[in-house]
């Protein structure tokens, strides 16, 4: 690995779970696993973002139903979005056209697809 791409990633932030019942999900992990939410939001109709994960912090889950629109993966924490954005696009990495940016519901985003087509997604301070 060349020294380009040594800190495009600062940690495994969260990993998604794809649920059918959220509620249903919530009472595993939350009541049966002891984990904890983490983040709650709702970002529209249909679209609920819910994290949980360990109480003592680390990678969290993110709880999604299949018709939220949210892609499945691994997300990916980043220091700065656009600089790992402009810098994985230099070197022909598969990704989207442009960072996402939310405003205030959520940071700069991104999604880079591997050679297999597994899909991350790289957060701005995850």
């Amino acid at each position: 690995m060349d020294e380009t791409t040594t800190d495009t990633v600062t940690r495994v932030a969260t990993t998604t779970v794809v649920v059918t019942d959220l509620p249903r999900a919530l009472a595993f992990y939350v009541d049966d696993l002891g984990m904890r939410v983490g983040r709650d939001a709702e970002l529209g109709p249909g679209r609920r973002w819910v994290e949980v994960g360990p109480a003592g912090g680390g990678t969290t889950i993110a709880l999604i139903t299949a018709g939220s629109g949210f892609p499945p993966g691994i997300r990916l924490g980043t220091a700065d979005a656009d600089s790992a954005h402009d810098r994985l696009r230099g070197r022909c990495v598969d990704v989207d056209e442009q960072v996402l940016r939310m405003g205030d519901v959520a940071p700069p985003m991104f999604t880079v697809r591997d050679p297999d087509g597994n899909v991350l997604v790289l957060v701005e301070g995850a």
